[in-house]
């Protein structure tokens, strides 16, 4: 039983930090893509800024997907 618990929580763990890791380069993405533009140049904003907006807002949404992921020591 030690040993599953062990399991378990080393797996959650892992996927809590790749979690972190896809939200943070989405965030990053965002960040980049959107708020650069609007500091440096409001007339810069074009498609390409919305392309790569959306992107990293779909890799924030892949990070909570990747959440459903976690495991309880009943559900291995």
């Amino acid at each position: 039983m030690a040993s599953l618990r062990r399991a378990v929580a080393v797996h959650n763990e892992r996927v809590k930090l790749f979690s972190g890791f896809v939200n943070a380069i989405g965030l990053g993405l965002i960040g980049f893509a959107v708020l650069r533009p609007l500091t440096e140049d409001m007339t810069a904003i074009g498609a390409i800024t919305a392309v790569w907006g959306l992107a990293g807002l779909f890799l924030h949404a892949i990070s909570h997907y990747i959440l459903a992921m976690l495991r309880t020591e009943d559900r291995t």
